[in-house]
């Protein structure tokens, strides 16, 4: 009786590799599966308009767009920063925002084909946030530490996004 050597045959791929083995060669390390963590939001003390507009800046650097410009003085059309692909509208009154804040920041974004952001120091008429919902504005509310808080799902989103 002949001893019968059996050899496992793997089935070669149109390239000519063996299926079932990596394709990367083993000194190239894998890629990372998980986000780099983001650091820490430093924010920016509000005590005056100006400052409040800062720190939507600084929060927007945060959150990945580059080049944020804050115009010297205020336009007409209420945008207090611009960056590639964004406008944000900081509403640093002491009243809750309301729905035509809402409505001109988008028709404002709508206008230039980027997206728009809102930020309030006093938080939202019910009928802005419930507009600003409908339009998938982000709104963000913040306190007197600088420090922005998601008010919507849009927010919640742009948040864990990033830029």
């Amino acid at each position: 009786m002949r001893a019968v050597l059996r050899i496992p045959v793997r089935p070669v791929t149109a390239s000519g590799r063996a299926q079932g083995h990596a394709s990367r060669p083993s000194h190239i390390p894998l890629p990372r599966t998980a986000a780099a963590p983001r650091p820490t939001f430093r924010p920016l003390t509000i005590r005056t308009a100006r400052d409040a507009v800062g720190a939507a800046a600084l929060y927007l650097k945060w959150l990945g767009y580059r080049d944020v410009v804050q115009p010297a003085e205020r336009p007409s059309s209420r945008i207090d920063l611009r960056a590639a692909g964004l406008i944000a509208q900081v509403d640093s009154t002491t009243r809750p925002t309301a729905l035509r804040e809402v409505e001109c920041l988008w028709l404002n974004a709508l206008n230039t084909s980027v997206s728009g952001v809102l930020f309030s120091l006093a938080g939202y008429a019910p009928d802005a946030r419930e507009r600003a919902d409908g339009l998938g504005i982000p709104l963000f509310v913040m306190d007197l530490t600088g420090t922005p808080q998601p008010v919507n799902s849009p927010a919640d989103e742009l948040v864990s996004t990033g830029a």
